[in-house]
């Protein structure tokens, strides 16, 4: 991996940065210089030139590190420069001429989710998502795979009190019910919808995932009729997009899980 234009210390805080995840947001010195088999004084200096910028906190009382604002506010630039829907987009038209669906690419926005990216399906009845356009993210296959894997107590400060907003006659209104819909993505790696959002919409979505987080969710969309009768060849053409938009966004690091 190493060569001309490599730089071994930059790289290392950068894999100190990525070791926090949905399921990992904290860490300790000691924990995750054995995680990233680094000695424990270079993982502290890393730590600590993060810290003077702004990119980790840590606890003054448990001495454990978490994420900084200096990442919220790279990932605000970073999204508003429109580079995500650049390199998604020629991904979500492959995927769209492959199923005749229409492709979508979604991200958390609060206790919602926004498009960022859409190709139109090509079939003689298809749905058209607007770039933009926020959506509740307690209805529809888009949010459960965007926020399944995020702690309940987290999603519930997210979402707010029951009953959630009901949107259509089949839309989850209880945490109950949005528990099965999570699970199904933790067993299966993908959510299945049909008249969540929009009655008439069917929908299939997988996380898009970027060092074990999950940074987005990828869906196709059409009449739920249509969709939920092929739901496996949606889900297997779904899973290979996930996964070279994954290695598009990462091209360093190997294959991602979709």
């Amino acid at each position: 991996m190493a060569g001309s234009g490599f730089l071994q210390t930059a790289d290392r805080a950068l894999q100190v940065l990525l070791a926090f995840t949905d399921d990992r947001p904290e860490w300790g010195v000691t924990e995750l210089g054995r995680e990233l088999g680094l000695d424990k004084s270079v993982v502290q200096r890393l730590l600590a030139t993060l810290a003077n910028r702004g990119f980790v906190l840590a606890d003054p009382e448990s001495r454990r590190y978490r994420l900084g604002p200096a990442v919220s506010q790279l990932a605000r630039v970073a999204e508003r420069s429109g580079a995500l829907s650049l390199i998604a987009r020629p991904v979500l038209a492959m995927l769209a001429r492959e199923t005749g669906e229409s492709a979508v690419l979604n991200v958390a926005h609060g206790g919602s989710y926004r498009t960022v990216a859409a190709v139109d399906g090509r079939g003689p009845i298809s749905y058209t998502a607007v770039v933009g356009h926020v959506m509740p993210g307690h209805a529809g296959s888009s949010g459960h795979a965007l926020f399944a894997g995020l702690p309940a107590e987290e999603v519930r400060e997210l979402f707010g009190p029951e009953p959630l907003a009901r949107c259509t006659p089949g839309t989850p209104t209880t945490y109950a019910e949005l528990a099965q819909r999570w699970q199904q993505v933790r067993d299966t790696g993908v959510s299945i919808s049909a008249g969540e959002f929009d009655a008439n919409v069917g929908a299939v979505a997988v996380p898009v995932q970027l060092s074990g987080a999950t940074v987005a969710s990828m869906t196709l969309i059409g009449p739920a009729e249509r969709v939920t009768g092929r739901t496996d060849d949606l889900t297997a053409a779904l899973r290979g997009a996930a996964t070279d938009l994954s290695r598009r966004l990462a091209p360093g690091a190997g294959p991602q899980g979709g």
